[in-house]
């Protein structure tokens, strides 16, 4: 049974932050009156509108921040408020009821990624730069993944190479969200070659603007340019920016990758169209009568309540202090599929309402989902590595052969 007193505590603890909650922002308008017609999901705006973007939710999440609900679950060592999970789980339910300035990649992936790692594994001297991505500050993107090297990210090649009291790093890193924005990056680095690969990757924060470092946008299908591929060539970091021992970049990487749920609030945004939009879509055009059109709208629903079930039984293992293990790869399965299947629903609907634009409020909108919706099967791990997690480690299938696990990167056949 539940501690009683803990439960009060947790209860009174609520208020206050609905209190402070109500005094900072307007509460939530209802979604009839909100006539939502964003239904990217990933965003496409124009580099002025972009940074007032980012000011607008830096704003609040600095007060965030200076309130207390800033890292909620992060130890008060490390500049968090050293609570449960079922703090964090409760002010993001709180935090729901008010109208949250929008966020994005980059402020998620700086509060709630790269704050806490530099925050846990950098020295004394990196304190200060923690509290800045902390409190946003500062932003910072993560530099991991690679042309050859994503879903294995252990197979990465850039290099550092230490030259007295500093690195020399050269290398390339792809698919990261918000470079052209941020001040620093989270940066992974093959530090030595001779080990096995997981042995030999170090991580460092790196200044965006170190002379070297050259960002070019990538144009997605939908229009959008929210990814960006990084050149890093002769490029020189202080070795007081490393985080961890050298060789130590494996287990800070998969330690930063489980640090998402550290941070407090939703910490990201409302991507793409749901049930909810979809539904309004067929009302507004007539079509909840089609059997058709409905029966696939029953579909879309029943799918959308299973996704929301398996993200609040997520949420159920976190604050009661659980790993979430493969549930989480299920949850993020049944996310990237309910997303393309909101795309094919509306599309049916809309016809060639969706090609071209006739004015109609609500309708040409949804290009930007369907063109997005095949991104998110790769983003933030491929549907491929979800269901090799679920096979192996729900289902006990006999795991994919990894005959490089323990031979030193430099023997690797590289292509």
């Amino acid at each position: 049974m539940p501690d009683q007193a803990t439960d009060d505590a947790l209860e009174r603890w609520v208020a206050e932050a609905r209190e402070w909650l109500a005094g900072a922002l307007p509460p939530k308008v209802p979604p009839a009156q909100a006539r939502i017609a964003d239904f990217s999901i990933f965003r496409n705006l124009p580099e002025a509108a972009e940074r007032a973007l980012l000011d607008a939710i830096r704003v609040y999440r600095r007060a965030r921040f200076d309130a207390g609900y800033g890292a909620i679950t992060l130890p008060a060592a490390a500049g968090g408020a050293g609570l449960t999970q079922s703090h964090a789980i409760a002010f993001a339910r709180a935090e729901a009821e008010f109208e949250v300035p929008a966020s994005s990649e980059l402020i998620s992936v700086t509060t709630g990624l790269v704050g806490p790692a530099t925050a846990l594994f950098g020295g004394p001297g990196l304190r200060s730069l923690a509290r800045a991505f902390l409190r946003t500050e500062l932003l910072a993107c993560q530099l991991f993944s690679e042309p050859e090297a994503g879903s294995d990210l252990a197979g990465l090649r850039c290099r550092a190479v230490r030259d007295g009291d500093e690195w020399v790093v050269d290398g390339q890193k792809v698919w990261t969200s918000g470079a052209r924005f941020a001040d620093h990056g989270m940066l992974l680095a093959r530090t030595d070659p001779g080990v096995p690969k997981r042995a030999g990757i170090t991580a460092f924060l790196l200044p965006m603007d170190t002379p070297g470092v050259e960002i070019r946008p990538i144009r997605q299908m939908s229009g959008a340019a929210s990814f960006n591929e990084v050149f890093l060539t002769g490029v020189r970091i202080p070795d007081r920016l490393r985080l961890g021992a050298p060789g130590d970049g494996w287990r800070i990487a998969r330690a930063t990758l489980g640090l998402e749920r550290s941070t407090s609030g939703s910490g990201g945004r409302r991507k793409g169209g749901t049930f909810a939009d979809v539904l309004e879509l067929a009302r507004s055009l007539g079509r909840t009568g089609d059997p058709v059109q409905r029966q696939r709208l029953a579909d879309l629903y029943v799918r959308s309540e299973l996704h929301a079930a398996t993200t609040a039984r997520v949420a159920r293992s976190l604050a009661a202090g659980e790993r979430p293990g493969p549930a989480s790869s299920i949850g993020k399965l049944s996310a990237a599929a309910n997303l393309t299947l909101v795309a094919d629903v509306a599309a049916g609907l809309l016809g060639g309402r969706l090609a071209a634009d006739t004015g109609e409020w609500g309708t040409f909108a949804w290009t930007e989902h369907l063109l997005g919706a095949p991104g998110y099967h790769l983003a933030g791990g491929t549907d491929e590595i979800q269901r090799d997690i679920v096979a192996e480690r729900v289902l006990g299938l006999p795991p994919e052969p990894r005959p490089d696990r323990d031979v030193p990167f430099a023997d690797l056949d590289h292509p």
